[in-house]
C-alpha cells in the first residue's frame, strides 16, 4: 500500500501536468489569434479593376497637287500646294426599259489631266473680235444655241483639248463675259489672247477699239445640260471618230471598250477621237474630264452623225 507521502506527491505531479497543459493551451490560442490578425485577409484587400478603353486616332494627310502662277504670257508657271485628297462615290447605272444609254459616273485616281488651261489659274493676254456666224468652228460642235463663245489661240487650243471649256473673260474695266471655246484662232494669235465672237467683245468694249487687254481664267459653270456623244460621218465598224458635247468641263481623254480592256483613242485638231481599225466602234464609251472624272457609257449606237444623250455630266468644280 502507499503511504500518506507518496500519495500526496502523486496528487502534487497531477496538479502540475494540468497547470503546464492549461498554460500551453492557453499561449496557443494567443499566439493563434495574433497570426490571424497580422496575415491579410484576400477577400477584402482585392479590387476588380475594369479595362481602359484605347481611343484610336486616324489620321488623314493631305496629298499635295499641282496648281499654276500665271505668267504675262499666259503660260503657267506650275508651283505647288496641298490640298485634301478626295474621294468621290459611285454611281449605279440607270435602269433602262427602252435600250438608251446606261452610263456610269466613277472617281479616277489620277492626278489632274489639264493640259495648258489649268483649273484655279488666271491668264494674261488681250481680247480680238471675230465674225461667227452661226457659232460653229474648228471644234465641230455645230451651229450655237447663244453667240456668247470664242476661238483659242493655237497653242492654248493644245490640238482641240479646249474645245468646250468655259471661260471668264475680264477686262481692265472691270467688265467681264464667259465664254465658251468653239475654234481655233491661228497665228498671229499669241498665247494668251482669245478671240471673241463680235456679240461677246461687245459685252467688253466697243468693237471699234479692236484689241483690249484681258485676264481669264477656267470656269466650271452650273447647267442642266446633260453631255452628248455623236459619232462622225463615215463611222462604221471599220472605221470610227468619235466626239462629245455639251460637258461642263473640257474632255481630258476617251476611251472604248475593246480587247477585255479600254482602249485610249488618239485625239485631232478637229475634235473627234479616232479608232483608225474600228476597234471598240458601236461599244461602251468613257470619258474622262481634266479633274479625272470618268463617264461610262454603255448603249450608244454607231450612228453616225447623230447626236445621242448620255444622261450625265461632270460634277461642277
Amino acid at each position: 500500500m502507499q503511504t500518506a507521502r507518496q500519495a500526496a506527491r502523486q496528487r502534487r505531479h497531477r496538479r502540475r501536468l494540468i497547470l503546464g497543459t492549461t498554460l500551453a493551451l492557453t499561449a496557443a490560442s494567443a499566439l493563434a489569434y495574433l497570426v490571424m490578425g497580422v496575415l491579410p485577409d484576400d477577400r477584402a484587400d482585392t479590387v476588380a479593376v475594369a479595362p481602359t478603353p484605347v481611343a484610336t486616332t486616324q489620321v488623314t494627310t493631305a496629298t499635295p497637287t499641282r496648281t499654276s502662277t500665271p505668267t504675262a504670257s499666259g503660260k503657267p508657271t506650275p508651283t505647288s500646294s496641298p490640298s485634301p485628297k478626295a474621294t468621290a462615290a459611285t454611281a449605279s447605272p440607270r435602269p433602262s426599259a427602252t435600250g438608251t444609254p446606261q452610263p456610269r459616273r466613277t472617281a479616277s485616281t489620277t492626278a489632274v489631266s489639264a493640259g495648258r488651261i489649268r483649273p484655279g489659274t488666271s491668264y494674261t493676254g488681250v481680247a480680238t473680235a471675230y465674225e461667227a456666224a452661226d457659232g460653229n468652228g474648228a471644234c465641230l460642235f455645230g451651229p450655237s444655241p447663244d453667240l456668247m463663245i470664242a476661238a483659242m489661240n493655237t497653242t492654248d487650243y493644245e490640238t482641240s483639248r479646249a474645245c468646250g471649256a468655259y471661260v471668264l473673260v475680264r477686262a481692265a474695266n472691270g467688265k467681264s463675259i464667259t465664254v465658251r471655246i468653239t475654234n481655233e484662232c491661228p497665228s498671229p494669235c499669241a498665247p494668251g489672247q482669245i478671240d471673241l465672237s463680235q456679240q461677246a467683245f461687245a459685252k467688253l468694249a466697243d468693237l471699234k477699239v479692236g484689241r483690249i487687254p484681258i485676264t481669264w481664267r477656267l470656269l466650271s459653270p452650273s447647267t442642266s445640260e446633260t453631255m452628248s456623244l455623236r459619232y462622225k460621218t463615215g463611222s462604221s465598224p471599220y472605221w470610227c471618230a468619235i466626239q462629245a458635247i455639251g460637258h461642263r468641263n473640257p474632255v481630258a481623254r476617251l476611251e472604248v471598250q475593246a480587247g477585255g480592256g479600254w482602249r485610249q483613242l488618239p485625239r485631232t485638231e478637229y475634235n473627234y477621237f479616232i479608232s483608225a481599225d474600228g476597234s471598240g466602234c458601236g461599244g461602251s464609251i468613257r470619258v474622262t474630264d481634266i479633274y479625272g472624272e470618268r463617264l461610262t457609257v454603255n448603249g450608244i449606237a454607231l450612228r453616225p452623225d447623230v447626236k445621242q444623250l448620255t444622261g450625265v455630266q461632270f460634277a461642277r468644280h
